[in-house]
């Protein structure tokens, strides 16, 4: 029986999955671990489950040869070298949609308290004034919703938008296909010239990096909004106090930060504090109680559907395979190197052990292979060791099939 090990207080949903589909050696901890004690906690754990803040990187994965599977029980997927771990024919999964709402949500929630000026006028009645001007105070409807990045929470905030009687916007660096009565834009300077609110949801990395600087943020409409709940990265922190200080921009709200507190009683440095303009979170953009159970189950589900079949979809890092009951009394699952006579390698080995193929999947990305095979009779420990030490092979186990 496999062994489990969850980290980051993930939700109990996700024990409910493994338990349903048989699985008891489950082991929790509450918070990130880092150093000797997340290695002595992934000690044994074939499946590992985190979220943002355990970082699985090159010495922890080359440390831990004994992980099949990691699931980021989030959307981001940073916190894992990715590349390592597909070089070690380790999947990683998470979950890209369980949370779209919940931040969909935010955005839209923090763009009319922006707009009304209610963060402002809270901390004026709390500081003993009541002040009831409508200076600077506005309806969302009517306003122009610019969105950055049109995935999966982008089009979701574009789609309730509308329903408030916005006008909405968006720039991708891919062709997408607009939802409702959205505009796409080619050009990020036209969109951010014509926006009353603009929202982020990019993917991290340098390719974003900063894509919010002095110059972009220039180009912003006077008097708008600017909110990113997508990655702390890809705003430039000492540029947006400018802009906001200035009065170019009205306010903002941020819940991704460059660099965020490691804890509860950390505080986070930013000059962006003390700004009555400004709203700023605690990267809670999906930390609701019903995306938090939809994520737990969604990530659970992925990982016992590959540890029980070896089916890969959804993975982040690995060629994706389907789930396709097996088809024999036993299955392979071979991860190779993608190049010529991998697969040739790993029929001979059946063939010449007397095991005839009755099915199989194949799927390349990148360097990587992986063949999912199935067999007419049980692999013995003999078969598995002569698999794995073929030239090329990644990785090589067995489940058993129907």
């Amino acid at each position: 029986m496999k062994r489990i090990v969850l980290f980051e207080n993930i939700h109990p949903s996700a024990r409910e999955v493994f338990e349903a589909a048989g699985y008891t050696d489950i082991v929790t901890y509450k918070s990130a671990l880092n150093g000797e004690e997340l290695l002595d906690a992934l000690s044994g754990a074939e499946i590992v489950g985190i979220r943002s803040r355990t970082q699985l990187d090159q010495n922890v994965l080359l440390a831990a040869p004994w992980v099949q599977a990691i699931g980021c029980f989030c959307i981001g997927t940073n916190q894992v070298d990715l590349n390592v771990a597909a070089q070690a024919g380790i999947p990683v999964f998470n979950a890209p949609f369980s949370n779209t709402r919940s931040v969909a949500e935010l955005v839209l929630g923090e763009a009319i308290l922006l707009l009304r000026r209610i963060p402002e006028k809270n901390a004026r009645v709390h500081q003993g004034f009541w002040d009831k001007s409508a200076d600077g105070a506005y309806e969302i409807r009517g306003k122009t919703l610019g969105i950055i990045g049109y995935g999966n929470i982008g089009s979701q905030i574009g789609t309730l938008a509308e329903a408030l009687g916005m006008r909405v916007l968006f720039h991708d660096v891919e062709t997408k296909l607009p939802l409702g009565n959205t505009k796409p834009f080619v050009s990020l300077k036209r969109l951010l010239e014509q926006s009353d609110i603009v929202t982020l949801h990019v993917p991290g990395g340098e390719r974003t990096k900063n894509i919010i600087n002095e110059q972009t943020l220039a180009q912003m409409k006077p008097g708008s909004i600017l909110i990113n709940a997508s990655r702390g990265t890809v705003v430039d922190i000492d540029a947006l106090h400018a802009a906001l200080t200035s009065g170019h921009l009205a306010g903002a709200a941020l819940d991704v930060f460059p660099v965020e507190p490691k804890g509860v009683n950390e505080p986070l440095d930013s000059p962006l504090r003390g700004l009555d303009n400004v709203i700023l979170t605690p990267h809670i953009g999906g930390s609701t109680q019903e995306s938090q159970e939809n994520i737990g189950r969604e990530v659970a589900e992925k990982l016992v559907l590959f540890s029980r079949s070896g089916a890969t979809k959804g993975a982040v890092n690995f060629p994706e395979v389907p789930y396709v009951e097996c088809a024999g009394a036993a299955r392979i699952l071979h991860m190779h190197q993608n190049v010529p006579g991998a697969m040739g390698a790993l029929s001979n080995v059946l063939a010449e052990s007397g095991l005839n193929i009755v099915g199989q999947q194949l799927q390349t990305r990148g360097q990587l292979g992986y063949a999912v095979t199935d067999v007419d009779a049980e692999v013995s420990d003999e078969v598995l060791d002569k698999l794995r030490v073929q030239p090329g092979t990644v990785r090589c186990d067995r489940l058993k099939g129907a």
